[in-house]
């Protein structure tokens, strides 16, 4: 990927990422709950889901791909790299235990989105990047009720990836309107969220709330 193109990245994801989740957002309300994120102004949607059958994960992802496209929001698949391929996302998520690099972007082609989770390592985020990354993501910066024992990152860690890769960088694990600023000014370009939005009462305002911060001159 050149760095054109990592210009153009950087303009596209950029915002607040919502995470779908089976406990916040049930089979039943899963739409809805996106589109009232969609409405708070979330530029980005992963779908995440581990355990449902493939025929009712292709339903799901294909809808809230439709969704996604017609409100001009991205729409990313968690770690399934067929899935992504079947519903038309605009691309996917791997993380260490997922396919390879390689793999997602053959199967997706090139202009696919690949966002690869880096962790607390800088050197797997500057990897990513060579092997033709669309996005890395460092986390958990908070305690995190999704991912407790997920490993520790910094926001040194982000200012440090700002200085050595020029991919969009995303931030993941226990972000809220109360601690996200930090991570922005450390140079995070995107907020990777799930409790903090779905499992609130008013997803719509739980989102516009974030989204604010990012109009916030830095």
């Amino acid at each position: 990927m050149t760095i054109t193109n990592n210009r153009v990245m950087k303009l596209k994801l950029n915002g607040i990422y919502v995470i779908t989740d089976q406990q916040l957002t049930p089979a039943d309300t899963i739409e809805t709950c996106v589109q009232q994120a969609i409405n708070g102004g979330c530029k980005i949607v992963q779908y995440r889901d581990k355990t449902s059958s493939e025929a009712q994960r292709l339903k799901q992802a294909t809808a809230l791909n439709q969704l996604c496209r017609k409100n001009d929001v991205l729409f990313i698949i968690n770690d399934d790299i067929a899935l992504a391929k079947k519903s038309a996302a605009h691309g996917v998520h791997i993380g260490k235990n997922d396919a390879s690099m390689k793999q997602a972007r053959e199967l997706l082609g090139p202009d696919s989105i690949i966002g690869v989770s880096c962790y607390n390592s800088l050197q797997q985020a500057i990897d990513a990047e060579k092997q033709g990354a669309s996005y890395v993501a460092f986390g958990r910066f908070f305690d995190s009720s999704i991912k407790p024992h997920a490993v520790q990152a910094t926001p040194a860690l982000l200012q440090q990836a700002t200085q050595q890769i020029t991919i969009p960088i995303a931030a993941i694990g226990g972000i809220n309107r109360h601690n996200a600023a930090d991570l922005l000014d450390a140079g995070a370009d995107m907020l990777a969220v799930i409790s903090s939005v779905f499992a609130q009462k008013d997803i719509k305002s739980a989102t516009s709330n974030l989204s604010e911060l990012f109009n916030v001159k830095r």
